[in-house]
């Protein structure tokens, strides 16, 4: 099964997914994809021999643009990690529960526009929450709205400062984002 993964940044998590599946082999990344040349993300991939390529958003809105590169690459599933950009309809609906998305809080708290990064960190403080977590989910059209597919959870304390908080919060991302990734692969390519 191949998998690309869409990013805007420095791409910790990119580069995590893509080492897990080198060593395990239940699934190939076979492309990156960026909407930013300077995502450090894109650095990340070519090291470790992945195929990368620098989308605009007008090109993203394009499904004669985007589908023809997915399939060039043999594309199967889809994972956003740190990626900025809303996905347009016809991804979502040529990649049918095979698009997942990372968010650094449990949602539905602190998701949706705008909560995205150390913005998401900053809310968590300032309600005063004694734990967050990350979310894996479905891509829906609606920001942060689909199906929930796994939480992890890790307690704050009230000196916990935001980057405390996304420290924290991303040593659960390392841990479990590539894990879930691959139980929702080999569960397709059981189904299929």
């Amino acid at each position: 099964m191949n998998i690309a993964i869409f990013v805007s940044g420095s791409g910790t998590n990119c580069e995590n997914i893509i080492r897990h599946f080198q060593e395990n082999g239940h699934a190939n990344v076979a492309l990156v994809i960026s909407n930013r040349r300077d995502a450090y993300a894109l650095v990340r991939a070519e090291r470790l021999g992945v195929p990368t390529r620098v989308i605009s958003k007008a090109q993203l809105i394009d499904e004669t643009i985007v589908l023809p590169l997915l399939n060039e690459y043999h594309i199967d599933f889809i994972v956003l990690a740190g990626f900025l950009l809303m996905i347009p309809e016809y991804l979502i609906q040529a990649y049918p529960r095979k698009m997942v998305n990372l968010h650094p809080a449990l949602l539905p708290k602190f998701g949706g526009r705008g909560m995205w990064g150390h913005h998401v960190h900053e809310a968590v403080k300032e309600a005063g929450e004694t734990v967050t977590g990350m979310t894996v989910h479905y891509v829906s059209e609606v920001c942060d709205g689909g199906e929930i597919i796994a939480q992890y959870s890790t307690p704050l304390s009230p000196d916990d400062t935001p980057d405390d908080i996304a420290e924290k919060e991303h040593v659960l991302e390392m841990r479990y984002f590539p894990e879930v990734i691959d139980q929702l692969i080999t569960a397709i390519g059981a189904d299929s």
